[in-house]
C-alpha cells in the first residue's frame, strides 16, 4: 500500500495543473485530438511522425483543414506502388504527400462547393473538390468516408484513399484554359475519374470553340449543353482507357471509349492529319503522370451515324474503303443529314471480278473518294420519296445518280437495285445495294446532256435506267430528237402520253439499241440486229441512214458506248417479220379511201392491226396485189400485216 501513496507535494501540483488546465479549457489540434486517437488511421499517424509534421499540425495558431487517408487508404497505395506501408513511409517525397493534404483554412464539408480548386500547404499541384448530387464529396479522386472531425486548429476529413500531387489530365485541361470543358467535367461529377493518379487515360479535349460551335447547332447556349442528361456520357465519349500517342492513332480505327454507347472513329489523313471522328485534332500528346490529352476543334458525340450503320451491318469492304479514302469525318458527322446507297461486300466483289482487279486494288484507285461520295446524297431520302426517273446529284460533282422505281415497287440506283431501305441513323439514311455504282458517263446522260428530253422520258417510263446506266454495258443507241418524237405521234395520230403508255414501249427503245458499241466509223451497209430481236438497215448512201432515219450527229462517245443522233423514231412495226425477204409496197401512204397493197409474191391474207395490238380487219385475199378500203378507218397510224407462203412482213401506213 505504501508504494501507490503519493507525496503530500506531488498531490498538491497535480491537483492545481487539473484546476488550471480545467480553467483554461485547453487547445486540441488536429493531430493529438483527432488523428492520434483514430484507430482507423495510424498508418497517417506513423507518416505525419516520419515525416516530421506532428509540429505543423500541432499548432495552435492555424487553421487547417486535413484530408486524413484511412489505413485501407495506405495499404492500397503500397499496392499500388508495389511497396508497403513502410516502404511507403521511407519516401524520400513524403512530407510533399502529406502537405498536399493540408489546406491553410479551415473547410467544413458544408462550405465546400463542387468544382472547387484549392491550393494545399505542398503548392505542387492544386486539389480538386467534388460535391455530387447526392453529396458525396471527393478530394481529387479519394471520397470522404467521414466528414467535420473538428478540433481547435481545424478539422479533418477522412478519405478512402491517398491524394498525389501528379499532374493529371485534369490539369492539362485547366493550365490550358479549356474553362468550358472543366466546367462541364465539373457538372459530369467527372473530376474523381480524371484525377485519379493511377488510372491511365487519353483525353480527346475539345477547346472552348469547339463547345461554343456545339451550342450553336443545337441551337442552344452553354449553360443548356451543361444541363443536357447526358452531358456525362458525351464526356466518357472523349475519353480512352489506354494511353495512345498520336503516332499510335491509325486511319480506320474504331476505337472503345469509356462511355459504352458508341465507339470512336480514328481517320489519319496522308498529309498527317488527325480526326476523331468529325473533329480534328490540334495539339497532340499533352503529357500528365496519369495519361495523355490531345485537344480537337469539335465536341464529337457517341450518336450513331450512317458510319456505323455500315459497321454494324458488317459491310467490311465499304467501310475499309470509307477509312481509305479518309472519309470517315464526313459520315461521322452528327450534324449532317445524309443518305448513304451501301453497297454489300458481294458488289465490292463484283465490281472487282468485273474489272479484273482485286479489292486492293480497288482501293488504290484514284478516284475511289470520288466514287464513294457518289453513293451519298447531302439530304435525306427515305425510300419512299424515291421517285422514277429521278436525277439526284449526289456529294460527287461527276455525275448524277438515276432513281427507277419499277411498276412491282423495286427500287434501282443506275443500275444497282436496293435491297434493304431506310435504316435509320441519327445523320442520316441507309439503303443497302446489290451493286457498286461509277460516276461514269452513260449513254443516259448523252441523252440527257443533249436534251433528249422525249427519249430519256420514254427510258425512264419503260424501266430501262437500270440497264442503260450499266457503265460495264456497251451500246450503240440510236437517239431520236425531240422533233423526231413529235413527228413521229403526229403521224400516229395519238399524244407523246399514248405513245409512253403503248405496252411495246420497251420494244420499240430497244429497237433502237445495239448491245455493242459501234462508231459511225464502223458501220456497215446491211441488216444489223437490235436488242429488240428485229434487224435495222444501215444504208451509207448519201449520208447515214438507219432504216429511213439519217444520222444527224454521230459518235457521242461515252464509258458505256456511243450514241448517234437520227431524225426520226424506229418502228419496229414496220420492220420485215422474216427479215424483209418479202417485198411490200403500199400507196398512196397516207391513204384516204383505199390503199394498195402490192408484194413480190402471192398474197394469202392481210390483216390491219391498230398502234396498241388489236386485230381491226382480216382480210383473206388471192394474188399479188389488192385494194383496202379505209374508209372505216380513223385519222392515225396503223400496221399492215401481210402474210404468204414465204412468210409474214409488216409495214405501217397513215390514214388521212
Amino acid at each position: 500500500m505504501k508504494k501507490m501513496l503519493l507525496p503530500i507535494k506531488a498531490i498538491f501540483s497535480a491537483a492545481a495543473l487539473s484546476m488550471m488546465t480545467f480553467g483554461a479549457s485547453a487547445q486540441t489540434n488536429v493531430f493529438d485530438d483527432v488523428i492520434v486517437p483514430s484507430p482507423n488511421h495510424t498508418s497517417l499517424e506513423a507518416a505525419i511522425l516520419a515525416a516530421n509534421l506532428q509540429g505543423a499540425l500541432q499548432d495552435p495558431t492555424a487553421s487547417l483543414t486535413v484530408w486524413a487517408p484511412d489505413d485501407q487508404a495506405f495499404d492500397n497505395l503500397a499496392t499500388a506502388l508495389g511497396t508497403t506501408v513502410p516502404g511507403l513511409l521511407a519516401l524520400p517525397n513524403l512530407d510533399q504527400i502529406l502537405l498536399y493534404h493540408v489546406f491553410g483554412t479551415t473547410n467544413n464539408a458544408a462550405s465546400l462547393s463542387n468544382g472547387q480548386i484549392e491550393t494545399p500547404l505542398n503548392a505542387a499541384n492544386t486539389v480538386k473538390i467534388t460535391v455530387t448530387g447526392t453529396g458525396d464529396v471527393f478530394a481529387n479522386q479519394a471520397q470522404v468516408n467521414a466528414a467535420d472531425l473538428p478540433a481547435d486548429n481545424g478539422v479533418v476529413h477522412s478519405l478512402d484513399a491517398v491524394i498525389l500531387p501528379g499532374e493529371t489530365v485534369a490539369d492539362i485541361a485547366i493550365d490550358n484554359n479549356f474553362s468550358t470543358l472543366v466546367t462541364a467535367v465539373v457538372t459530369a461529377e467527372l473530376l474523381p475519374a480524371l484525377t485519379d493518379p493511377f488510372a491511365t487515360l487519353t483525353v480527346f479535349a475539345p477547346d472552348n470553340t469547339a463547345f461554343d460551335d456545339l451550342a450553336t447547332a443545337l441551337g442552344v447556349t452553354l449553360n443548356d449543353i451543361l444541363a443536357l442528361p447526358n452531358l456525362q456520357d458525351i464526356l466518357l465519349y472523349h475519353v480512352l482507357g489506354t494511353e495512345v500517342d498520336a503516332a499510335s492513332v491509325t486511319n480506320g480505327g474504331i476505337v472503345p471509349a469509356l462511355s459504352p454507347t458508341n465507339t470512336l472513329k480514328t481517320t489519319v489523313t496522308g498529309t498527317g492529319d488527325v480526326f476523331v471522328n468529325q473533329a480534328q485534332v490540334v495539339l497532340t500528346d499533352l503529357t500528365a503522370d496519369n495519361g495523355l490529352v490531345h485537344t480537337m476543334d469539335a465536341v464529337v458525340l457517341p450518336n450513331e451515324t450512317v458510319a456505323d450503320i455500315a459497321i454494324d451491318n458488317n459491310f467490311s469492304t465499304l467501310v475499309t474503303a470509307v477509312a481509305t479514302a479518309e472519309l470517315l469525318p464526313a459520315v461521322t458527322d452528327p450534324f449532317a443529314t445524309l443518305t448513304v446507297f451501301a453497297p454489300d461486300n458481294a458488289a465490292f466483289d463484283d465490281l472487282a471480278a468485273e474489272l479484273g482487279v482485286t479489292l486492293n486494288d480497288i482501293l488504290a484507285l484514284p478516284n475511289l473518294q470520288d466514287i464513294l461520295l457518289y453513293h451519298v446524297l447531302g439530304s435525306e431520302v427515305d425510300a419512299a420519296s424515291v421517285t422514277n426517273g429521278g436525277i439526284v446529284p449526289a456529294l460527287s460533282a461527276t455525275n448524277t445518280l438515276k432513281t427507277t422505281v419499277t411498276g412491282t415497287g423495286d427500287v434501282f440506283v443506275n443500275q444497282a437495285q436496293v435491297v434493304l431501305t431506310d435504316l435509320t441513323a441519327d445523320n442520316g439514311l441507309v439503303h443497302t445495294m446489290d451493286a457498286v455504282v461509277l460516276p461514269n458517263e452513260t449513254v443516259v446522260d448523252a441523252a440527257i446532256d443533249n436534251n433528249f428530253t422525249t427519249l430519256t422520258t420514254a427510258v425512264v417510263t419503260a424501266e430501262l435506267l437500270p440497264a442503260l446506266t450499266d457503265p460495264f454495258a456497251e451500246y450503240t443507241v440510236f437517239a431520236p430528237s425531240d422533233q423526231a418524237f413529235d413527228d413521229f405521234v403526229a403521224d400516229a395520230g395519238i399524244t407523246l402520253n399514248d405513245l409512253l403508255a403503248l405496252p411495246n414501249l420497251a420494244d420499240i427503245l430497244l429497237y433502237h439499241t445495239l448491245d455493242s458499241e459501234v462508231l459511225s466509223t464502223g458501220l456497215t451497209a446491211g441488216n444489223v440486229t437490235t436488242m429488240e430481236g428485229s434487224d435495222v438497215v444501215v444504208n451509207l448512201t448519201g449520208g447515214v441512214f438507219i432504216n429511213d432515219a439519217e444520222v444527224t450527229l454521230a459518235d457521242v462517245d461515252v464509258d458505256n458506248g456511243v450514241v448517234h443522233a437520227i431524225n426520226k423514231v424506229l418502228d419496229p412495226a414496220t420492220a420485215s417479220l422474216d427479215e424483209n425477204t418479202i417485198v411490200v409496197n403500199l400507196y398512196p401512204n397516207p391513204a384516204t379511201e383505199f390503199i394498195t397493197v402490192a408484194a413480190d409474191q402471192e398474197i394469202n391474207a392481210i390483216q390491219v392491226v391498230s398502234m396498241n395490238g388489236a386485230v381491226l380487219k382480216t382480210i383473206n385475199a388471192t394474188g399479188g396485189e389488192m385494194n383496202i378500203d379505209v374508209t372505216d378507218l380513223a385519222s392515225g397510224q396503223y400496221l399492215l400485216v401481210v402474210n404468204t407462203a414465204a412468210g409474214a412482213s409488216q409495214s405501217a401506213f397513215n390514214v388521212k
